[in-house]
């Protein structure tokens, strides 16, 4: 696994719904990647039924927050064909067939790819969009955040002349 691959994949798993194997893997996360303790310490002091319904309340009901990163880049999410298409064609490219559990540019996945292959790709070529959501996802208030800093500080910087359209307008 690439340096920050653990990182990553460790992310992965913060960012999927609170179930019941992620509880179980708290313990686990928390020492495999430090960078996340804050919101790994959270989650466990975290009732499970409050920490599921904070997760639907972030990431289920507001657009604002999509883990879906083709929402950032291309802003219709009725057309998302090319998009999505370039995923999983990535994914092909390192010998990894899509399950079609959820859509290929859902960020954990995004994550557990680029965790698992080492190429940052995807990651930096939405940068913009991982910076835009870590901070409305701070001005929120939610420790997911932190998930996000953590992301973000691996990634070079994106210059501001790279965001698309979408990823300065998505409200």
């Amino acid at each position: 696994m690439p340096s920050d691959g653990v990182l990553y994949q460790a992310a992965a798993l913060c960012l999927t719904y609170p179930d019941d194997d992620f509880r179980a893997r708290l313990p686990l996360l928390r020492e495999a990647a430090p960078q996340l303790r804050e919101f790994v310490d959270h989650a466990a002091l975290t009732p499970p039924r409050e920490l599921a319904a904070h997760y639907v309340q972030v990431f289920d009901s507001r657009d604002r927050h999509s883990l879906y990163l083709s929402r950032w880049h291309d802003g219709d999410i009725r057309r998302p064909g090319m998009s999505l298409g370039r995923f999983k064609d990535l994914y092909r490219t390192h010998g990894l067939e899509f399950a079609d559990e959820e859509l290929p540019d859902f960020l954990p996945a995004v994550l557990e790819f680029t965790a698992r292959t080492g190429n940052l790709d995807l990651l930096t070529e939405h940068r913009g969009a991982l910076d835009e959501l870590r901070a409305r996802l701070a001005d929120f208030g939610t420790p997911y955040a932190s998930v996000l800093d953590a992301v973000c500080a691996t990634l070079p910087t994106a210059p501001a002349s790279l965001a698309s359209p979408a990823e300065r307008t998505v409200s």
